[in-house]
C-alpha cells in the first residue's frame, strides 16, 4: 500500500525551514551591517563644533575640543590688533607663507582671522605638540613659567615645554624650537558670533 504524502505538512516544514534560515541570515548579517555604520565616537571626532563666542571678553580665551585636539578662540584687544605689524622683524614667518591654514586665512594678512577681533587656532605647539599658554599683555613686565618675555613682548602665546613663542596671531618668533606658525583649522562665522569649527562656510537662515 502506497504511503500517502501529506503535501500540506511538507509545505509547512519547508516554509518553516526557509523562514528559520532567513532569520539566521538576518542575525548573522546584523553585526556585518553594523560594522559599516560609524560609531558615535567616530562621528564626534570628525564632526564640526559650534561655539558661541559672543560672551568672550576682550583679552580672554576659551578652549574647545575638535577632533580630539584643543582649539583656542581668543578675543583680541584693540591695543593688540593695532600693533600686529609692529614686530614682523622678530618673526620667523610673518606672512604665514609656510603655515598650515586655509587659503582664506592667508588672505587676511597679519590678523590670520576671518574676524580680526577673534583669533581661532590649534592650541598645539608646532615643535613637539605641547599646549602653549596665553600671554596677551603687551610690553609689560610679564612673566610666565618663570620666563620674562621682555619689554618688546607683543602679546601672544608661550610654550613652557621648550620656550617657543608666538604672537597673538599664532606667528612663531625667530630662534625658537618651533618650526612654523600655529595651525589654523577651517572655520566659519554664523549669526550672533557663533563659530563653527571644521567647516569653511555655514548656511545662514533666510
Amino acid at each position: 500500500m502506497d504511503e500517502k504524502i501529506d503535501h500540506s505538512r511538507r509545505r509547512l516544514l519547508t516554509a518553516a525551514t526557509v523562514g528559520t534560515g532567513a532569520i539566521g541570515v538576518a542575525f548573522a548579517a546584523a553585526p556585518f551591517l553594523a560594522s559599516w555604520n560609524p560609531s558615535a565616537r567616530a562621528k564626534a571626532l570628525g564632526a564640526p563644533v559650534e561655539v558661541n563666542a559672543s560672551k568672550i571678553e576682550p583679552g580672554q580665551m576659551i578652549v574647545v575640543a575638535w577632533r580630539g585636539q584643543p582649539i583656542y578662540i581668543a578675543r583680541r584687544t584693540k591695543d593688540v590688533l593695532a600693533h600686529l605689524d609692529d614686530h614682523n622683524e622678530l618673526l620667523a614667518d610673518p606672512n604665514s607663507d609656510n603655515s598650515l591654514q586655509p587659503a582664506y586665512i592667508k588672505a587676511t594678512g597679519a590678523a590670520r582671522a576671518r574676524n580680526p577681533e577673534y583669533w581661532v587656532g590649534l592650541g598645539v605647539c608646532t615643535h613637539l605638540g605641547c599646549a602653549p599658554s596665553s600671554a596677551f599683555v603687551r610690553r609689560g613686565e610679564f612673566q610666565i613659567a618663570g620666563v620674562d618675555l621682555g619689554h618688546k613682548w607683543p602679546g601672544g602665546y608661550y610654550c613652557p615645554c621648550h620656550g617657543s613663542k608666538y604672537d597673538a596671531s599664532g606667528r612663531v618668533f625667530k630662534n625658537v624650537p618651533a618650526p612654523r606658525n600655529l595651525t589654523i583649522p577651517p572655520y566659519a562665522f554664523g549669526e550672533n558670533l557663533h563659530i563653527t569649527i571644521g567647516v569653511d562656510d555655514v548656511e545662514k537662515n533666510a
